[in-house]
């Protein structure tokens, strides 16, 4: 058995949903596959996978050993890339964890300038809209992160934005524009559904003062949407939905055409900040050096347009 291959076809299948779609990505026949995660359930005397007839799934042996295998194909993708990278050009799979809005505005207007700069480095970027806790199974993750909360993670801070009350003239000509945040309860709420380890409550809104002087309030808001999608949240609100908490960064081009109004001003959110984090290796390869770097430069804004989310 070609334990290593095994290896790769077990994470595979899994990352693809199912055996005919790993034997694709691989190039390798669906009887070949099935071979393959035979031989490797043989081998370690366990079941990983739960087969029926409609889908598959981990069993919990599969599940801990899936944990552990991303790390070590990970490690040998190190060595290797280690191994040639004083004579040839970066190469290999980046592999990249991220929030929806940041895979969305922050990373996908990069990619032809990444694949410019390094065409044999691909980028694997898989979201995830709470991806705090998957940091140690990627090459680089991109949070966004409330200020003052500390997960004890490595990660380097790329920059920083507040999270706004917006919403549209049309929402606004219909229900009215408040003008201190106890208005909001009779306002229909937009919701990402916040972690606890924000801070914010499952049931309210809670805003605090933009400058020191006063306390935060909290208000009691009808849910009109819950998303963990803020695309989705942000198309709603620039369709006249209700209220949302949004970032600056994101909606500052709306905010200059009128397609969104400012609510609130004195009043934020919260204060984040995008991290860039870091599996707790020593050892960091090449391309995600290099990736860091490529990341850390400004992108040129560039100006929304109403196809611009879909």
């Amino acid at each position: 058995m070609d334990r290593l291959l095994s290896m790769r076809v077990f994470q595979k299948v899994i990352d693809e949903g199912g055996f005919a779609a790993a034997a694709r990505a691989l190039e390798l026949s669906p009887a070949a596959v099935t071979r393959l995660i035979g031989d490797l359930e043989s081998h370690l005397g366990a079941r990983l996978i739960q087969r029926t007839t409609r889908k598959l799934s981990l069993t919990d042996a599969g599940e801990a050993y899936l944990d552990s295998l991303r790390s070590i194909l990970r490690d040998i993708e190190v060595a290797e890339a280690a191994a040639v990278a004083s004579t040839q050009e970066l190469q290999g799979v980046l592999h990249i964890l991220a929030t929806p809005v940041l895979a969305t505005h922050l990373l996908a207007p990069r990619v032809a300038r990444w694949r410019a700069m390094h065409p044999g480095v691909a980028l694997d970027i898989v979201v995830d809209p709470f991806p705090q806790h998957r940091v140690e199974a990627f090459d680089v993750s991109f949070l966004l992160l409330e200020d003052g909360i500390d997960l004890n993670i490595v990660a380097r801070p790329l920059a920083h934005t507040d999270m706004i009350v917006c919403a549209a003239p049309s929402y606004l000509e219909r229900f009215g524009t408040p003008t201190r945040p106890e208005e909001l309860q009779s306002h229909q709420y937009l919701k990402f559904p916040w972690q606890q380890t924000t801070g914010h409550s499952a049931r309210r809104f809670r805003l605090q003062p933009r400058d020191a002087g006063a306390s935060p309030v909290e208000v009691d808001m009808p849910v009109a949407l819950q998303s963990a999608s803020f695309d989705v949240l942000y198309k709603a609100t620039l369709d006249g939905a209700g209220v949302a908490a949004l970032s600056t960064a994101l909606v500052a081009p709306h905010l200059e055409s009128g397609r969104l109004v400012h609510l609130l001003p004195d009043w934020i959110f919260g204060r984040f900040t995008i991290y860039a984090a870091l599996p707790s290796r020593k050892l960091l390869p090449a391309r995600t050096r290099a990736f860091l770097d490529f990341i850390s430069q400004p992108l040129q804004p560039r100006r929304a347009r109403p196809e611009v989310v879909a």
